[in-house]
């Protein structure tokens, strides 16, 4: 019988797995990752949540930041890298609540995250997690 994890995995794990996740992902997908910071954090900060128009912290699990591949360029000196940020306790929330496994929810919350960021519609989202999950 397998065990049953019984406490909130910290940053450091949900980090571990999202390495995992993008180790797992089409290599076509896993390119435009390149040079893209992952970041784990409690929350978002309070003027990310503003900027985008959300009230309760718990309802942004994630957040793609930075140029599309097409408008990165080394003459941008000075500017932040690309990032995704994934939000530790609304993933931990939507995972307690849904019943999706953590590892399919983080590669589900990466892939769209920096899927909309590069304009894939949902179908094309789609088809890379479930390439992923093969």
């Amino acid at each position: 019988m397998a065990q049953r994890q019984t406490f909130a995995p910290d940053s450091a794990e949900i980090e571990r797995l999202a390495d995992a996740a993008i180790r797992r992902l089409p290599e076509r997908f896993r390119r435009l990752l390149d040079g893209v910071v992952l970041r784990v954090e409690e929350f978002a900060d309070e003027d990310v949540l503003s900027e985008l128009g959300i009230e309760d912290p718990f309802d942004l699990s994630g957040l793609y930041s930075g140029r599309p591949v097409g408008e990165r360029s080394s003459m941008l000196s000075g500017e932040l890298p690309s990032m995704i940020h994934l939000y530790r306790r609304p993933l931990l929330d939507e995972w307690a609540e849904s019943g999706v496994g953590l590892e399919d929810l983080i590669t589900h919350v990466i892939v769209h995250e920096a899927g909309h960021h590069f304009g894939f519609s949902d179908e094309d989202m789609h088809a890379i997690e479930a390439e992923a999950e093969a």
